[in-house]
């Protein structure tokens, strides 16, 4: 998929973000609720991490360069962990706002009207947040991904709100507004979290899931009853990238031509696994000591 596809969702969760942003101000105004005015300080993050995510999505989308000859794919990641930024500090500033009313409870009006709009700014994330996972993760684009998941959670915690808020209605206990205000911000700050812990992993050069390495070393085993022998093999993924190296030994009688098809062969049983992986093969006579003693990146 071209960069530009991929783009425009991002412009589709600015759009919700502008429309949540302006329907659960809304539902706070009315209502004066702590637990509804987090849930729009939620959607003003949301904005700011679309509008993050849609800048270095198109940055990863650049054509490689002579000096960044392996693209800028992990621009993405600084999208993720700018995102979880924001959410520590959205999750603090609900908590600033909510620890008074823990003090002086306020009485909410206009309950109805208020949690009516807030399902409907839910009803949007929902929508959203589906297509944003679906095609993050067709398309292993990080950015679309984390931007879905945020919006996830905050579908999960209007949810949560409007159960609470609803209940402070019923049972009167106005107290009850800001607990669910603070609760909202726990929450939240455990996405963030993650979304920070997935962005060090992957500028840290994290290896592909297990699933895949043995994926590679069980399609390797065929050739290995040849008496072909892999080592040094290493993995790395870099948002949506997958990048394989391994040293392949093999006869030192053998021609140029047949250890050629040899890797041929090999490159293209893993790309059949795994799509799109840039793989680099060295080749190494077996008998020669030197090539078992090769295994580090550091020789």
């Amino acid at each position: 998929m071209t960069g530009g596809s991929l783009v425009r969702y991002l412009w589709l969760s600015i759009a919700a973000a502008l429309v949540t942003i302006a329907l659960k101000t809304a539902a706070w105004w009315f209502t004066g609720s702590v637990g509804l005015l987090s849930d729009a300080i939620e959607s003003c993050v949301n904005l700011a991490a679309a509008v993050m995510a849609l800048a270095m999505m198109a940055l990863a989308e650049r054509p490689a360069t002579e000096e960044h000859a392996f693209g800028f794919s992990k621009a993405q990641y600084f999208s993720s962990g700018f995102e979880g930024g924001m959410i520590f500090i959205a999750a603090a500033a609900i908590i600033w706002t909510a620890a008074p009313r823990l003090i002086h409870p306020q009485p909410v009006d206009a309950l109805g009207l208020g949690l009516g709009i807030s399902v409907a700014a839910s009803a949007v994330n929902l929508l959203v947040a589906r297509v944003l996972l679906g095609v993050g993760r067709k398309h292993r684009a990080i950015a679309l991904e984390a931007d879905g998941h945020h919006l996830m959670t905050d579908v999960w915690t209007s949810a949560g709100v409007i159960v609470g808020v609803g209940a402070v209605g019923l049972t009167g206990w106005l107290v009850l507004d800001p607990l669910i205000a603070i609760a909202v911000a726990l929450n939240i700050l455990w996405t963030g979290f993650g979304l920070m812990r997935r962005s060090a992993l992957g500028l840290l050069d994290r290896a592909l899931p297990l699933e895949q390495r043995d994926a590679i070393r069980d399609l390797l085993a065929p050739y290995e009853a040849q008496g072909i022998v892999f080592h040094a093999l290493r993995t790395r993924e870099a948002a949506g990238r997958s990048f394989i190296t391994m040293h392949v030994l093999v006869p030192g009688e053998w021609s140029v031509q047949r250890g050629h098809d040899l890797l041929e062969s090999v490159e293209r049983d893993i790309r059949a696994v795994i799509p799109g992986a840039v793989i680099t093969t060295h080749l190494e006579p077996v008998e020669d000591p030197r090539a078992h003693a090769d295994l580090e990146l550091d020789r």
